[in-house]
């Protein structure tokens, strides 16, 4: 008998130590509310997603794109020729229209309002995407006689350009029409940046450089179409160049460190935080979508 109470305790006190799982149309608010504060931290400081509207970027990015933006990595070291960035234009930078048109309904709006908080939504008409061509002091022009721009002098292969401009169209101040413009100097603390797409681009060619310190983050992956999935490197023939050169002759501010990029656990947090509400839930939640002018 005494065997046998204490196995009857035993089972009175598992029963006690159990817990009940909370319903699901109670658990989950809560867990809406903490992926929301999550998103929003996300958003603030490490990852945020961009939607591509128009084609200056092509083929590197196609409208309808989605990208991620690493938002960490220039506040360890400054961005390096090559690579996509995203930025906020200066006054001189002329906003791009978007190839969709844009509701103005009260849904919309406030789906734009939520959205930007947590960094899938419309971005601001001065946010661009570009890739870096020239860093504090470079001297930029184009062109040599096989029509390629000279970053201090030597030519560079861009294997990536779609569509380039043409060469007998005259320059523009304010209209990046024609491949030819002549040398600029780039100033201390900004960068020269230019679309991949060069006939449809409107960039530092005609609108002059931007600052470093506008830099939002930089492009390292696109994550939607899924058959689209990849990783946004620098090119060879850049990583080549940076070896001879790796600064301009005028100061940046930190020294640009070629270590690995924060990006691994900064891109790879979002989605496992995802998958944990989604296992938990058994809800996928599909987020909106911010745009970018590119």
């Amino acid at each position: 008998m005494q065997g046998y109470r204490g196995a009857s305790s035993g089972r009175r006190r598992g029963r006690v130590i159990r817990r009940k799982e909370m319903p699901l149309w109670q658990e989950l608010p809560l867990l809406l509310v903490v992926a929301f504060c999550l998103a929003v931290l996300i958003r603030t400081f490490l990852v945020q997603a961009f939607f591509i509207p128009s084609g200056s970027m092509e083929n590197t990015l196609l409208v309808g794109d989605r990208v991620l933006v690493n938002k960490v990595v220039y506040d360890m070291r400054d961005p390096i020729r090559g690579e996509i960035v995203v930025f906020r234009g200066t006054d001189n930078w002329a906003p791009e229209q978007p190839t969709q048109p844009i509701s103005n309904t009260f849904g919309a709006k406030l789906g734009r309002t939520i959205g930007d908080l947590v960094g899938v939504s419309r971005p601001g008409e001065r946010d661009f995407i570009k890739r870096v061509i020239g860093l504090p002091g470079d001297k930029v022009a184009c062109c040599d006689d096989k029509g390629r721009i000279t970053v201090n002098g030597e030519p560079i292969d861009e294997p990536y350009v779609e569509e380039n401009s043409p060469l007998d169209q005259p320059p523009n101040p304010r209209q990046c029409s024609s491949r030819r413009f002549a040398e600029v100097t780039v100033p201390a603390g900004e960068m020269f940046v230019m679309g991949d797409h060069r006939l449809v681009s409107q960039d530092a060619r005609c609108q002059g450089p931007v600052p470093i310190d506008n830099v939002i983050g930089r492009a390292f992956v696109v994550v939607w179409p899924t058959s689209r999935f990849t990783s946004l490197t620098v090119p060879d023939n850049w990583k080549a160049y940076a070896s001879a050169h790796p600064v301009g002759s005028a100061p940046l501010g930190a020294d640009p460190a070629r270590g690995p990029d924060p990006v691994t656990t900064t891109a790879m947090l979002p989605f496992l935080l995802s998958v944990g509400v989604s296992a938990r839930s058994g809800l996928w939640l599909r987020p909106r979508r911010r745009r970018l002018r590119s």
